[in-house]
């Protein structure tokens, strides 16, 4: 009898007794986490500066590697919350990033997860986190490179391949911006269609027509008036929207679709 016909023979249960994972190389599994908001009419990501070796004093994303009973995102957002301190924030998975030589240390396959907040919802992030500004040209964004600056305009170098995994995540935010409410989890509950305009040209590199795109996302049907104006503003106060929870459930289903 061969080896194929004896395992044939057996249950699942005496199958799985004999099996030896350490037969198979098993690779390391970790996190990463892009965390995006819009404020000061740019983009900004937020990491930490490793203290350790390797790519010691470089850029990097809050990230960890995943416990073995531990589900994917439960690990995005332990990160969040233990290397940020934010809780309560919506997370898409982005991309898995898994070339053999992207960690010096070992094989380390990392899932990649996009984080989006508003600018007051940061405003409880862990002091040690970095912010960092994203070109806003996004130089050879096609070729995975991107640019991130300090707000002192220091050049900030990454760790790993950070700068590929913010290259996807700001193309990702291009590639759905427009038949998905991503935008909108970047602004607070109420604003202005100036505030959705500087949204969408922060994240396309690029402005815009204001009596277009402002036709063309009223006829959308996804915005609803609050009727009520901003306040304190030194201008004529500008009529305040926000995203109607029912187109937030038709984008969403388009969204599925498309994919």
């Amino acid at each position: 009898m061969t080896d194929d016909e004896r395992l044939e023979q057996l249950t699942e249960d005496e199958f799985l007794a004999r099996y030896r994972p350490e037969a198979y190389a098993r690779p390391s599994v970790a996190v990463d986490v892009v965390i995006v908001t819009v404020a000061g009419g740019a983009l900004k990501v937020y990491g930490v500066r490793r203290t350790a070796h390797p790519h010691r004093g470089r850029f990097a994303l809050p990230g960890t590697f995943v416990r073995e009973e531990e589900r994917l995102e439960s690990a995005a957002a332990r990160v969040l919350r233990e290397k940020a301190g934010l809780t309560r924030v919506f997370l898409e998975q982005l991309f898995t990033f898994g070339a053999p030589k992207r960690d010096p240390r070992m094989r380390v396959i990392a899932v990649a997860y996009l984080a989006l907040m508003t600018e007051a919802e940061l405003a409880g992030r862990d002091n040690a986190l970095v912010e960092a500004i994203v070109s806003p040209a996004f130089e050879g964004l096609e070729e995975g490179g991107v640019s991130l600056t300090e707000a002192d305009s220091e050049e900030l170098a990454c760790a790993f391949d950070h700068e590929a995994i913010i290259a996807t995540a700001v193309r990702r935010l291009r590639g759905k911006l427009d038949y998905t409410p991503l935008g909108y989890r970047l602004l607070p509950r109420e604003f202005t269609l100036l505030d959705l305009q500087r949204v969408h040209e922060v994240i396309l590199g690029r402005s815009v027509n204001k009596d277009s795109f402002r036709r063309r996302m009223l006829a959308t049907g996804e915005l609803e008036a609050t009727g009520t104006h901003e306040v304190g503003v030194g201008h004529r106060p500008a009529e305040l929207y926000r995203h109607a929870p029912a187109a937030l459930g038709r984008a969403e289903a388009l969204a599925k679709g498309r994919r």
